[in-house]
């Protein structure tokens, strides 16, 4: 007899299907390859990332078990309906599942709140037994151990990268506006040697796909010591190229930075969130000094590495004058890529409780909670300041001679000593990755930015909006 088949769908759309948009992302995300991985082998998997082609309806997979997160929830309760009238069993998991179970619940046939390490295996022996719960409960912040490799192979041939792993979870640091600080949880660790085995668990991958990676920790240096001895075990695999992410903070560290570069690596995610250091005092991200951006990222370049910041509008302490001067302070400070978006209010955020007690909340859609969409009133600027800030730093930074500008001087920072020849290659693939990432953010401004730039922010709309649910 065959087997059953689940298949795993990681769900992006937020404005549903009749508007996707499908994003040139070279990384998938990793929830979904995790949760292949632990999946006892008496199912046959499927796995569907919606961020680069949509969902099959005509599946004949008995099992349909669907990732997402806030802003993509009201997608998956459409979802979940058109898959439970077709008679398909829909299970539910991450993010606001665990968050807000009970908002989920009514809408699957099992939904499992937590992390799914500790009871995905049973839920699947559950569900081909024909004896699934309607609830699973995972203990909260379990210990990081006994997590097998994810299942890279069932990856999308589109992403150029799909070894994605993580080697911690959590953040030392607690800014209003993160999901993490929902449910605050211990800094956790994983094993360096699980952490290598992840990495090196690519044998069904191309020879150029093994060579490539991401660490998809919140912040990989909340515990220095830990991570200064992974990028020392990490150094011998000479990878190619490895990308991660975490807090400014970090750069302070010289050792750091040397043993980022030692792992060869080409490209940090860093949450620079403002330039405007009231507003980072004012969502408590206090541990960032603007004084010290430039003289940072010059040393990340120094070390071949690129710098693709994360940036916000809309906070509270954001100035018109601000916003005027933005594109020529990212010019000075020269981060070689940026994640431009608007603030989100995450419910159940610290952010979230203070502009809901303010009454500054105006929709409460969760399909707009993107970071493409205005959802609150701010604090010292209009409405129609962000919406042309945001058009125009991105129009701006991601001009082909802005993005050629920012290559010239990461090449002359990284290519200006004596180990000229040594560094050519490497220079390389730095110039591949930069490339891929303004792409995809060039692709963001065409595809979804600019078809929205007239919802984006629509305080009258929102207003009228709250009248009427009164």
């Amino acid at each position: 007899m065959s087997r059953p088949k689940l298949l795993i769908i990681v769900l992006f759309q937020n404005l549903g299907e009749t508007r996707a948009f499908y994003a040139k992302a070279p990384a998938p995300p990793l929830s979904g390859m995790l949760v292949a991985a632990l999946t006892p082998p008496i199912v046959d998997i499927e796995l569907c990332h919606e961020m680069i082609r949509p969902i099959d309806y005509t599946t004949d997979a008995d099992f349909v078990a669907l990732s997402f997160l806030d802003n993509t929830s009201p997608h998956a309760f459409d979802v979940a309906a058109r898959f439970r009238a077709l008679g398909k069993t829909v299970i539910a998991g991450g993010r606001y599942a665990s968050t807000f179970p009970e908002e989920v619940i009514p809408h699957f046939d099992v939904t499992v709140v937590g992390e799914a390490e500790p009871v995905w295996a049973q839920v699947v022996e559950d569900l081909v037994a024909g004896r699934a719960k309607r609830v699973y409960r995972a203990p909260f912040a379990p210990p990081l151990v006994n997590i097998p490799p994810p299942r890279y192979d069932l990856a999308e041939a589109e992403f150029v990268t799909p070894v994605v792993t993580e080697a911690t979870r959590g953040c030392p640091f607690r800014c209003s506006y993160c999901q993490l600080n929902i449910q605050p949880a211990a800094f956790r660790s994983r094993p360096i040697d699980d952490v290598l085995r992840d990495l090196t668990a690519t044998e069904r991958l191309p020879f150029t796909k093994r060579k490539m990676a991401m660490l998809y920790d919140n912040n990989l240096c909340g515990e220095p010591r830990y991570a200064k001895d992974l990028l020392r075990e990490i150094a011998k695999l000479k990878l190619w190229g490895l990308g991660v992410q975490f807090s400014l903070n970090a750069l302070q560290d010289h050792e750091y930075m040397d043993l980022l570069e030692a792992a060869h690596c080409r490209m940090a995610f860093l949450g620079m969130e403002s330039l405007n250091e009231p507003s980072l005092l004012a969502v408590n991200k206090k541990h960032n000094r603007v004084a010290q951006y430039g003289k940072l990222f010059d040393e990340l370049k120094r070390r071949g590495i690129l710098i693709f910041a994360g940036t916000m509008l809309a906070l509270d302490e954001d100035t018109p004058e601000y916003y005027e001067n933005l594109p020529q302070e990212l010019e000075r400070i020269d981060p070689s890529a940026i994640f431009l978006s608007i603030a989100i209010p995450i419910p159940g955020t610290p952010l979230h409780r203070q502009m809901q007690a303010a009454g500054r909340i105006f929709d409460t859609d969760l399909r707009h909670y993107d970071g493409d969409h205005l959802v609150f009133h701010p604090h010292s600027v209009t409405a129609a300041d962000v919406r042309a800030a945001f058009l125009r730093v991105n129009q701006v930074f991601y001009s082909w001679a802005s993005i050629a500008r920012r290559w010239g001087r990461l090449m002359r920072a990284y290519l200006g000593d004596r180990r000229f020849l040594q560094r050519l290659v490497p220079a390389a693939l730095t110039s591949f990755i930069l490339l891929r990432l303004s792409l995809y953010q060039r692709g963001h401004l065409r595809d979804r930015v600019l078809p929205l730039i007239d919802e984006i922010t629509e305080p009258e709309r929102g207003e009228e909006k709250v009248a009427a649910a009164r």
